[in-house]
């Protein structure tokens, strides 16, 4: 049993995302969105006693909202560096219209629904200076799976000390069919969405990674 208090940070990111204004993004009422975003709750308790308080490099769980429900265009630009205020961006190198097509891969078997939780997130800075495709190997080895864009956002919408100065990190669970690797870093004293080259190392780009994920919900699923 640990002094962590699952609950509390339930509601702790609840009220993050309510108070960037996620609900209004997703076009329904506060009390939609935390009806949307409860049931989650359930398997978070489920687990509490064997999760761990957050560190700058890994937490125990995220509430992961999907594109399916605010645009990745609209999340990026509520995340901030910690101490900061300068909004998330895009990298320019993305084509119009092609962010969207990078998708989760099949086998990380992301949960259905707008919602869901993710757990056991690490920055993977240990992969720092590691070929992508080295690091990708290593994690599938220990029966983990890297992070998509989307919990790539949830990570530092809820935990900002967690992008760093030569400890960003890559999003593997989310590709194009292509060599690049959609990553997290900074640029400009703001978090930036871009991409590398999966058999480029470099020396400030770990690789993020998740231990499981739970169902998600959707808001039909709300009565």
């Amino acid at each position: 049993m640990t002094d962590f208090d699952a609950g509390a940070e339930f509601d702790r990111q609840v009220k993050t995302m309510v108070d960037m204004g996620y609900p209004a993004l997703a076009g329904m009422a506060e009390s939609a969105f935390r009806d949307l975003v409860e049931p989650l709750r359930k398997p978070v308790l489920a687990r509490a006693a064997t999760l761990q308080p957050p560190t700058e490099s890994r937490v125990p769980f995220l509430l992961v909202v999907t594109r399916a429900l605010v645009p990745l265009e609209e999340s990026v630009p509520l995340t901030t560096l910690a101490g900061k205020s300068r909004p998330g961006v895009i990298e320019r190198f993305y084509a119009p219209g092609e962010l969207e097509r990078f998708v989760s891969l099949k086998d990380l078997a992301i949960p259905e629904g707008e919602v869901y939780v993710a757990f056991d997130i690490d920055r993977g800075e240990e992969f720092c200076d590691v070929v992508p495709l080295d690091a990708l190997a290593t994690v599938a080895e220990r029966d983990r799976t890297p992070l998509t864009i989307e919990e790539g956002i949830a990570f530092i919408t809820q935990h900002p000390r967690s992008l760093a100065k030569n400890k960003c990190f890559s999003l593997g669970g989310s590709r194009l069919g292509d060599r690049r690797v959609p990553a997290l870093w900074i640029s400009k004293h703001a978090p930036k969405l871009g991409w590398c080259w999966e058999g480029n190392p470099h020396t400030w780009l770990g690789l993020a990674s998740a231990g499981s994920r739970s169902p998600g919900h959707t808001s039909c699923d709300i009565p």
